[in-house]
């Protein structure tokens, strides 16, 4: 799976045991109703995020994981994980080589300076 966007956040690595680091980054998606998705990156993949900064456009691909617990009381709970593999950063999107420049709004308006009484030979 994939998730594309621009960072928002990078944190720093955090040791969470004397065997397992992690660092999170941020993502938010560009569509209508932005998202602002969390992405895990553990152990060796900790170091992908180093040549990347906050602004830039990226595709991260992911992992999801999910793990069940039990708690002292026998109730039984389910955690998510979102975890990034790889970092792609994305180019912003040029114009075409090659196409005209779009023209401005007035040339679509729609013509006044007519006159009736002139003959169309249209058919329709």
């Amino acid at each position: 799976m994939e998730v594309t966007g621009k960072i928002k956040v990078i944190n720093a690595e955090q040791q969470v045991s004397a065997s397992f680091k992690k660092r999170e980054l941020v993502v938010a998606t560009e569509e209508q109703y932005p998202q602002f998705i969390s992405i895990n990156f553990v152990q060796d993949k900790c170091d992908l995020l180093n040549n990347y900064n906050v602004g830039d456009t990226v595709k991260v691909s992911i992992n999801l994981r999910g793990r069940e617990w039990v708690n002292p009381q026998g109730e039984t709970k389910y955690f998510n994980d979102i975890q990034g593999w790889r970092v792609e950063k994305l180019q912003a999107e040029a114009p075409a080589a090659g196409m005209a420049p779009m023209p401005p709004a007035e040339a679509f308006a729609p013509a006044t300076n007519f006159n009736e009484e002139e003959h169309d030979d249209l058919p329709f």
